[in-house]
């Protein structure tokens, strides 16, 4: 039943989430195992802020949606309008929190319209649904092998723990070689020394060596 809010006719941001934004993410396959959605999910301390000799911390960045391929692995952000606003109105707030957490998609929508930010195509443009997330990692797989674009994109470094966690999700089934893998390897241990421990970065150490690294 919908709320009090929707039966005097002002649909709310969550409102608007609830009937239109999630049912669609979950028509196109992101609430199905492996993959999920997460909601209302904080991604931000808050800047801390000194004014006066008075310490504050600013407000938290929030997500209104992350899709995972995987549960450790976050692959865009959505980000969500009450039904009353353009959907260009979350745009910004999309990209800036997709540039913020290293994804290569995002999504603006006012739960009618729906715009897509590709970052590896450079695109932003409107679409009639949510890419599956098979579609969205044939698109960031497509130009170059993963661990390549990680490295590229210097993702291995920014974000080790959440491209190790990638990497070992999907390797047994990639012709990846060893130099391209190797390199990723070495910048998550020069991001967080204690990954070299990780199982995750064992398996792909070992993966590599069978390859010739």
């Amino acid at each position: 039943m919908k709320r009090q809010a929707m039966r005097d006719g002002v649909i709310t941001e969550a409102d608007t989430c609830r009937e239109f934004v999630t049912p669609r993410l979950v028509e196109a396959g992101w609430g199905a195992a492996p993959h999920a959605i997460g909601e209302q999910r904080t991604f931000t301390n808050g800047r801390i802020i000194v004014v006066g000799g008075t310490v504050r911390r600013a407000k938290q960045k929030r997500a209104d949606y992350l899709l995972y391929y995987r549960r450790d692995y976050p692959m865009a952000v959505v980000e969500a309008k009450e039904i009353g606003l353009p959907a260009e109105t979350g745009v910004q707030q999309a990209r800036e929190y997709a540039e913020i957490l290293g994804l290569k998609f995002a999504y603006a929508t006012n739960g009618h319209r729906i715009i897509e930010i590709d970052y590896t195509a450079g695109t932003e443009r409107e679409v009639d649904r949510y890419a599956t997330p098979d579609e969205l990692f044939s698109r960031l797989t497509a130009a170059a092998p993963l661990p390549h674009r990680l490295h590229e994109s210097r993702l291995c470094g920014r974000f080790p723990i959440h491209a190790l966690r990638l990497l070992a999700a999907i390797a047994s089934d990639q012709p990846w070689g060893a130099p391209e893998l190797g390199q990723c390897l070495e910048l998550f241990v020069q991001a967080d020394a204690s990954l070299a421990r990780d199982t995750s970065h064992q398996r792909l150490r070992e993966y590599a060596r069978r390859r010739g690294g």
